[in-house]
């Protein structure tokens, strides 16, 4: 959530850092406190800096004289054309204005967005709780599988045919138009049925063991002939382990509940 609300405020370009010179790590060092580097008389401020590096460090980039120097390169060339920007008056220009304000309604909704979040944070009880709710509702079991996708129903009741004449259904996976699995001979590996669409996940919980559908299973993604080769009891991934996307969900969903809110007091016409 963190890393998203930083690229708001300043992730508005994507930007390339590139190797620099010891020459530069020295030019660096000897700026003035406060000032990152001066360009044309024009001082960049060692917050811009200090920011600039904040975002990187996000994307996760080391802490270190040389990514530091990198910044403030890129920072040097950032300002070298927005002062040859100014002379052909491209600042003043319509489109410029409005890119202006939008950069800065962005930055503002950043700003907002990490106060609140700061201010609001969600209670290590409540995710505990949504935890223990997606425990509850996980399948206890899960299923070792593997299919044939074909795209017409008769394509897969060939298939079918042919297993029962005593086809290997390895060897009749290499006709699935599932490129993922169909050179593993249609492996899907260990999955909870919530894993797959609706109607796979339903035809695969019916199965036996060592048995495959005997009718084809339609989906959105065309016709499947199902296989399960195994079932085991599932095991939820520890908390602490999760801890932080559900944290992270529950964040997304208080700030969308926030926002809805101020709408509600918003005039809107």
């Amino acid at each position: 959530m963190k890393a998203n609300l930083s690229r708001l405020i300043v992730g508005l370009v994507a930007v390339a850092i590139s190797a620099v010179s010891v020459a530069q790590d020295k030019a660096a060092a000897a700026a003035k406190p406060g000032v990152v580097a001066t360009v044309n008389g024009v001082a960049i401020p060692q917050a811009q800096a200090d920011l600039f590096m904040q975002e990187q460090a996000q994307r996760g980039a080391p802490d270190n004289a040389e990514v530091r120097a990198a910044v403030r390169e890129e920072l040097i060339r950032r300002e070298i054309i927005a002062q040859e920007a100014r002379k052909k008056g491209i600042d003043k220009s319509p489109r410029f204005q409005t890119a202006m304000q939008m950069m800065q309604r962005s930055a503002l909704v950043g700003a907002y967005l990490e106060d609140w979040v700061k201010a609001n944070p969600i209670p290590d009880a409540e995710v505990k709780k949504a935890y223990n709710e997606l425990v509850a509702k996980a399948s206890k079991k899960e299923y070792k599988a593997r299919h044939v996708l074909v795209e017409k129903e008769d394509e897969a009741k060939a298939i079918i045919t042919k297993l029962k004449g005593g086809a290997k259904f390895a060897d009749l996976a290499k006709a699935s138009k599932d490129t993922g699995s169909k050179d593993s001979g249609g492996e899907l590996g260990w999955n909870s049925p919530d894993a797959y669409v609706k109607p796979f996940g339903d035809a695969l919980t019916k199965l036996e063991k060592g048995k495959y559908t005997t009718e084809p299973v339609k989906t959105d993604f065309g016709y499947h002939v199902i296989m399960l080769e195994d079932v085991r009891d599932a095991t939820p991934p520890p908390y602490d382990q999760v801890k932080g996307n559900i944290q992270q969900r529950l964040q997304q969903q208080a700030i969308e509940k926030q926002i809805n809110e101020l709408k509600k007091t918003a005039k809107i016409q």
